[in-house]
């Protein structure tokens, strides 16, 4: 997604998000409360195994998850989450990350992040409760 069509507050976190960028996360889609992001797996994410290590998948479904709670205006962080690897990435696929919210309130707010390889199989599934600050983005 190019930079001008990415939610502002988005493109404001991915220019001082390293890890995002090491990653090589796209932003495919993002508004307040929506985030899709894209990876390609690369030769030094993969661990000992030949797989993706679970930490790349984890990585961009928490990337997806911060990027959809914090366009809708608040600095916001996430408290717990909890991942299920549900099959192996391969060196070389495509993952596309999707942000569910699930439930919000005041300060607390609970989004599932769903993450399938290029053939569309689910690989991976995030549910996370993440905290709201009082300071916006503005």
């Amino acid at each position: 997604m190019s930079e001008s069509k990415m939610h502002p507050i988005v493109s404001r976190m991915m220019a001082d998000d390293n890890m995002s960028q090491w990653l090589g996360i796209e932003v495919l889609e993002s508004a307040p409360g929506v985030c899709r992001c894209r990876l390609q797996v690369r030769k030094d994410m993969v661990n000992g195994f030949g797989i993706a290590h679970g930490a790349i998948t984890y990585a961009l479904a928490d990337s997806t998850l911060a990027f959809a709670v914090n366009a809708k205006g608040k600095h916001a962080v996430s408290v717990t989450s909890t991942i299920q690897h549900l099959a192996p990435v391969m060196l070389g696929d495509t993952l596309v990350s999707e942000a569910i919210p699930r439930g919000e309130g005041q300060r607390i707010v609970h989004v599932d992040v769903v993450v399938q390889n290029q053939k569309g199989e689910q690989v991976a599934w995030l549910t996370a409760t993440g905290f709201k600050k009082s300071k916006s983005w503005a």
